[in-house]
Formats: C-alpha cells, structure tokens, sequence
C-alpha cells in the first residue's frame, strides 16, 4: 500500500484496481451523488474511464478508516490552474461514515500538508451553494467563504438557482491560527 497520509482515523493512500466496486458502490448512491449529478446512476464504463483519468494519478487518494480497513471515499488535493502554490481541495465520503468527522479530518490533514510540506500558499474548495454539509465540512477545516458565482448548466440540478460558493484559506492565515492556539489542523 502507497501510503500518502495518516490521521488518527484515516490512512490515504493511492488507489489500485482492486477500488473499482468501492468507487462503482460511492458513485451509485443517490444521497451521496445528489449535489454532483442529481443522484443518477453511474455506469461501470463511466467510473473505470474516471479512474484511468484522475484517481491513478496524482492528487486523489482513498481513504480507509485505519482501526477497521474500511474504505471510506476519497479525498482530493489538486493543483489548480493558478498554478502550484495554489491547491483545489475536494472530498467524497460514503453515506455510512457521514457525520463522523472524516471529512474534516481529512481536509485539515491535506491543508496542514499542503502548507508545511508541499510548498502550497492558498487552498481553496467549493460546492452547491445548498449543500450545507460540505460547507460546514470546509467551515471547520478553517476555510473561509470568499464568493458565491452562478453558472450555466445545461441540465441544471435543483438548488443551482443558489449558485455554487468557494472557500479558501491562506498559509499566512493558517499560520496565524496556528500561532493563536485556534487552528487545530
């Protein structure tokens, strides 16, 4: 196992084939997909295309609960346009482990190694202005909200109407709640 990163619960390391049916399973459940595509099936073809495009590759890792094995979901920490100092931070957590601090977990684990080990100076995440779960999930990783942006969809979700938000955090703002004893990354 190519072990990325370890917290006190989790352990992400990179996939391997043997994490298609655990993809198959995250990506076919309709609570799970219903801010990224309404909640609709997806097919085989769809999520073995996907992992041979993003999650072999750098910046996704999944994530198993260490006390059990138990794969969990993934987590995402990508460079972003902007360029290397800049990290996009994503996440996809199965129905069973949702409100058990995972998520938030794992994201500060990722922001901590972004700014002390990966030469990261801003991260940023975003999500469906309504899905408050993932909001508070980057809300207590100390991301702050920076912008709400309405886009075009051709076959727009409910909930679009409100527009998707972006939040970010700085190393220098890090750093500062590191120093004020309030970050607990």
């Amino acid at each position: 196992m190519q072990l990325f990163l370890e917290t006190e619960r989790l352990a992400l390391r990179r996939f391997t084939e043997d994490d298609m049916d655990h993809l198959f399973a995250l990506h076919n459940d309709p609570d799970v997909m219903r801010f990224l595509n309404g909640g609709r099936p997806t097919q085989r073809e769809e999520i073995e295309r996907e992992y041979r495009e993003r999650f072999a590759g750098d910046g996704y890792w999944a994530a198993v609960e260490k006390a059990t094995g138990e794969f969990l979901g993934w987590f995402a920490f990508n460079q972003t346009e902007r360029g290397p100092e800049e990290a996009k931070l994503g996440y996809r957590i199965k129905r069973s482990a949702w409100g058990k601090g995972y998520a938030t977990e794992g994201s500060r684990a990722l922001i901590r190694k972004g700014f002390t080990e990966l030469g990261v100076r801003r991260v940023s995440a975003q999500t469906m202005a309504v899905n408050f779960a993932s909001r508070r999930v980057m809300e207590k990783a100390s991301l702050a909200y920076v912008r709400t942006s309405h886009l075009q969809w051709e076959e727009p979700l409910p909930g679009t109407e409100h527009g998707e938000v972006e939040y970010a955090l700085t190393k220098a703002d890090w750093e500062r709640q590191q120093a004020a004893g309030r970050g607990r990354l």
